[in-house]
């Protein structure tokens, strides 16, 4: 098992199958690149199911345990299934996707070997759902979502990206998980650095002490040290990175962009490594490069100085 400087061991990797979506949605920070999605169309600069599969079995001899698919939208792969088929044993698969391609493929992606499934829901009206996401696919999300539950993926994952234009959704979306057995709430902190729009930023302490108020109990989960707020029969948790160096020094996590360049943090791009031609040497060498490169803390934020201290970096502040 691979650990960096600060005593992390990585034990998962999230992998970018592809930069492209059928979504636009306005927080979108793909994969922390920024705004690079490309066209529907497949493109040449994707890492092919070979390569994936490759960088899965080296991960493995490494030890990591998990991995996750996410895209832009991961189910635009038309070889997701085989993929998904091919990582090594013992490694779990769960995917990030936002839903619509899951009435038809959600069967057999579990028959490949899919454990677990987020999808992305920041709100319960098709016309608010049409503002985030600038789709007008709120009705097939909501399928994919009973889909993936009859499938046997329960429990299914909501995403919820908390900022402005969100926030007032919060409490349905509560409720919503609350009263629908099967589901979970995942609410994630917009983060203005990967987006910009810094004006759209919401406290996120105000929901959890709103959800603290609210919750019958509240627990912590180990990794990145998060809060977890049982509400009814629902399950709700709250992902908040920024300035946050609790969340990082908890952090386990690799992830590798579409194009097959590895990076040891989502809010980190310069530290992007190429894995070169796929062979497993040089991903050997990538990932090993990558542990050892990684911050202590939030990506840019921290720099060392000429004495080898970490340090603020102002200018990125």
């Amino acid at each position: 098992m691979l650990a960096d400087d600060f005593g992390r061991a990585v034990t998962g990797v999230r992998i970018s199958l592809t930069d492209r979506c059928n979504f636009d949605c306005v927080y979108c920070h793909n994969e922390g690149l920024g705004d690079t999605r490309g066209p529907m169309e497949p493109a040449a600069d994707e890492m092919s199911a070979d390569d994936v599969v490759r960088f899965l079995e080296v991960a493995r001899e490494f030890d990591v345990q998990a991995v996750k698919f996410t895209g832009g939208e991961p189910m635009l792969r038309q070889d997701l299934a085989e993929i998904i088929h091919r990582i090594p044993d013992e490694m779990e698969a769960s995917l990030t996707t936002n839903g619509t391609f899951l009435p038809e493929r959600a069967g057999s992606l579990v028959d490949a070997g899919l454990e677990r499934v987020n999808v992305s829901q920041d709100a319960l009206s098709p016309e608010a759902f049409k503002e985030i996401t600038q789709s007008g696919a709120y009705d097939r999300v909501m399928e994919g979502v009973e889909a993936a539950l009859s499938a046997g993926l329960a429990p299914v994952k909501l995403n919820m990206v908390v900022f402005e234009h969100t926030a007032g959704y919060v409490p349905e979306m509560v409720d919503h998980v609350a009263e629908n057995d099967g589901l979970q709430l995942q609410l994630i902190e917009y983060m203005p650095e990967l987006v910009g729009n810094p004006e759209w930023a919401i406290d996120i302490e105000r929901v959890h002490d709103w959800l603290r108020e609210r919750a019958d109990s509240v627990t912590t989960r180990e990794m990145h040290s998060r809060r977890r707020y049982q509400v009814g029969d629902g399950l709700v948790e709250i992902v908040d990175p920024v300035g946050n160096e609790t969340f990082c020094q908890n952090c386990h996590r690799i992830r590798v962009t579409h194009e097959g360049y590895v990076k040891g943090c989502l809010n980190r791009n310069d530290d992007l490594r190429s894995m070169g031609e796929m062979n497993k040497p040089e991903i050997r060498k990538t990932v090993r490069e990558t542990v050892n490169n990684r911050v202590p803390y939030y990506g840019e934020y921290f720099v060392q100085n000429d004495a080898g201290d970490w340090v603020m970096n102002e200018k990125y502040v």
